[in-house]
Formats: structure tokens, sequence, C-alpha cells
């Protein structure tokens, strides 16, 4: 891969992998939505919307709070 420069925003993604893939595997194993081999696009669509909604009733849910704020303060990067 080339070198190329990350953006502030991918630089802290890059930190939150690690729960970006607790949440892939939870849909996986508790929510139970498997990549498999559906026979027509209506199938795959009512899996996936089906596990997307078992995952919403979890009552703990990791997550990542993100947000930007506007300040007039100067920074340097080195």
């Amino acid at each position: 891969m080339k070198n190329v420069m990350m953006t502030m925003r991918e630089k802290i993604l890059l930190r939150k992998r690690s729960v970006i893939e607790t949440i892939n595997d939870q849909l996986k194993n508790i929510a139970r939505a498997e990549h498999s081999i559906h026979r027509n696009f209506a199938n795959f669509i009512t899996n996936l919307i089906a596990s997307l909604i078992a995952y919403s009733f979890q009552e703990k849910k990791p997550s990542i709070k993100f947000g930007t704020e506007n300040t007039t303060q100067l920074v340097l990067f080195c």
C-alpha cells in the first residue's frame, strides 16, 4: 500500500477499531446476521433487517462517541 496522509477522523476511527469489530461480532453471533448465500434479494434484506432489529433491542451496546468542535484555537501538527 502507498503511504497516504490520514485525516484526523480516520486516525480516531482506527483507534476505535476494536469497538467496531465488537459490534460486527455481536451482529454475527448474537443477532445471527449470517453471511450466507441467499436465493433472492428479498431474503437477504429480510435477514439483514431482522438481525438489526434484534441488535437494537440489546440493553448494552458498545458505542463510539465521536464529535467535532469548532474552536478558535490554533493547532500545530509536527
